[in-house]
């Protein structure tokens, strides 16, 4: 059972980060590419913690925690440059 559960997630997680891709490609502004942004890391993080459950390997769960951490000061950057047109101060 848990089996065709963690099959039916990636499909849904699949099926998400199209949806995502979609609007980080056809984005009408800045902002929306940059929530575009987020949320594809956001996703990559959960396809990689389904990944690292069905295989049962704790390098997943590492890989997740690192795409976390960057996508966080990626997002965090982007929006400082999108608001004040510099990053550093």
């Amino acid at each position: 059972m848990l089996d065709l559960s963690i099959k039916i997630t990636l499909v849904v997680i699949a099926l998400s980060m199209g949806i995502t891709v979609y609007r980080l490609i056809k984005g009408p502004d800045a902002p929306d590419r940059i929530l575009a942004l987020d949320t594809l890391y956001v996703t990559a993080v959960a396809l990689l913690i389904v990944l690292g459950i069905y295989d049962g390997s704790p390098i997943y769960f590492e890989a997740a925690l690192l795409i976390a951490l960057m996508g966080f000061v990626g997002t965090v950057a982007l929006s400082r440059y999108l608001a004040r047109g510099d990053v550093m101060d």
